[in-house]
């Protein structure tokens, strides 16, 4: 039985999104756009499906949420944020069925950055109105620090305890409170993540004006930032960032991809705690690490090609940057770049940015966990009697934490081959079906194939799109979050 809280949750949740849709509705009136009426009626039917919700649970307990409901509460809340947030694309011209306006909206809420969207459809993303636009770009402002986060951050009035909530949406193996309350934490992680995205909205716009660039406007300048920061993709040009044709530009998204996928509790150290911690953490020197190396690596690999140029260097660390944020911005085409090139970004739509941060992947800890366990596992052998503790800095890692590492790591494995799987039936070349199903649980968005910097998701049968889709929700919430609900032992009383 559903608690009446939990439906409470979900309506308060689902009433901020319809006035968002009112709110985006603006921009369709300042330019004058035909999508002005999608999102009015959208932002009806949302705003009083959440009515409904609130007054029908009204007179529920107010026990707090245990971890077994947590499971269940933020899965209900990300699929009813997908399903309602896909209403503006479903309402307007633009989307030919539900399951195209779905895909759009996973993708967005999930941060994947994954679009249906191209000139086979008859259009391109410059032809979408400026409301389609920025909405693509708030699904991903939410989804990128997490809606029930963001709830549990400005939704006092409910009284419910967010712990567990946190516990079964934060990125990583181990989630470490930064206040004692919950509701400070998450206070202080959006104060972080809206300061970045105003940070780089204020300097694009600068870079704007100041190097005569006609299309960094600041409607496109907020935009790059949500999606920046979001570690999200989606851009409002048809070649991604490409399209503003200025290196700087490039050189300063770079920056912020960095960040956005950092763990934020290091920038929350920083920033509240003046403490310059980032180079004292192993997954934060092991991230740059591989930005380095595999950046250096690829430069080195299409340079033998194409020549030692700048443009080449900005190619390589922007599309290393890019993939291992699991941004999914596009600078180039890589596609036709060497065989190695293209094997690199093959093994980055599995590495991921760090814990903690808005970053998909496995997450760079978890292959950290795995190679250091490893280790200790070859060492045991030689010496059999001897204590081999799997330490990441000076801190031992707590077996069942190890294990659960494992576990995840094979399952992630386990559920890209049947993904690829399932979708080669469906008539796709090797490299589209393993591209896919990497790049939806990876919430990364291109990919290679079909998928590739120059095309597009529309091109997938709606199965295909409705399987994507549940992957990028098994990626964004970490598998076990939604996996979990489908085991027998959960629903046992």
């Amino acid at each position: 039985m559903i608690r009446k809280n939990i439906i409470s949750f979900v309506g308060y949740i689902l009433f901020f999104l319809g006035i968002s849709m009112f709110l985006t509705s603006l921009w369709s009136l300042y330019f004058n756009d035909n999508d002005f009426h999608a999102f009015i009626e959208s932002g009806l039917i949302t705003t009083i499906t959440s009515l409904v919700l609130i007054l029908i649970s009204r007179g529920g307990d107010k026990k707090d949420i245990n971890l077994r409901d947590g499971f269940y509460v933020v899965t209900m809340a990300w699929v009813s944020m997908a399903i309602f947030s896909s209403l503006p694309y479903y309402q307007s011209i633009y989307f030919n069925s539900f399951a195209d306006a779905f895909f759009e909206s996973m993708s967005g809420i999930t941060t994947t950055g994954a679009t249906i969207i191209g000139a086979d459809l008859g259009y391109s993303i410059e032809d979408l109105p400026h409301g389609i636009l920025f909405w693509r770009s708030f699904t991903q402002f939410i989804g990128g620090m997490g809606i029930i986060l963001f709830t549990i951050a400005i939704l006092p009035i409910l009284g419910m305890g967010g712990v567990q909530l946190f516990r079964a949406e934060v990125p990583g193996p181990t989630t470490d409170k930064l206040t004692p309350r919950i509701k400070e934490t998450a206070k202080y992680l959006w104060g972080i993540y809206l300061g970045l995205i105003i940070l780089q909205t204020v300097i694009l716009y600068i870079e704007g004006i100041l190097l005569n660039i006609d299309k960094m406007t600041f409607f496109n300048a907020l935009c790059h930032s949500m999606t920046t920061i979001s570690t999200a993709g989606f851009s409002t040009f048809n070649n991604s960032i490409l399209g503003f044709e200025n290196d700087i530009v490039s050189w300063t998204i770079i920056i912020f991809m960095i960040l956005g996928a950092t763990n934020f509790s290091l920038h929350f150290l920083f920033i509240a705690k003046k403490s310059f911690d980032y180079f004292n953490d192993t997954e934060f020197r092991s991230y740059i690490g591989a930005i380095l190396f595999l950046s250096f690596l690829t430069f080195i690999n299409i340079s033998g090609i194409y020549g030692y140029s700048f443009k080449n260097l900005t190619a390589s660390v922007f599309n290393t940057v890019s993939l291992l944020t699991t941004t999914g911005y596009t600078l180039y085409n890589y596609d036709t770049w060497p065989a190695l090139s293209q094997l690199i970004i093959f093994f980055m739509f599995f590495i991921g940015g760090m814990a903690g941060s808005t970053t998909g992947g496995i997450k760079l800890i978890r292959t950290i966990l795995v190679i250091k366990y490893i280790k200790a596992e070859l060492t045991k052998m030689i010496h059999p009697q001897a204590l081999n503790h799997v330490k990441i800095g000076k801190n031992i890692i707590n077996d069942d934490i190890v294990r659960s590492t494992l576990g995840f790591y094979l399952f992630y494995i386990l559920i890209f081959a049947l993904c690829s799987l399932i979708i080669s039936m469906n008539g796709l070349d090797i490299i589209s079906s393993i591209s896919i199903s990497a790049s939806s649980i990876g919430n990364i968005g291109p990919g290679l194939g079909m998928i590739g910097p120059s095309g597009n998701w529309g091109y997938l049968n709606d199965f295909s799109k409705y399987l994507a889709t549940f992957c990028m929700l098994l990626g964004r919430l970490e598998i076990f979050t939604v996996i979990i609900l489908f085991s027998r032992t959960y629903w046992k009383s």
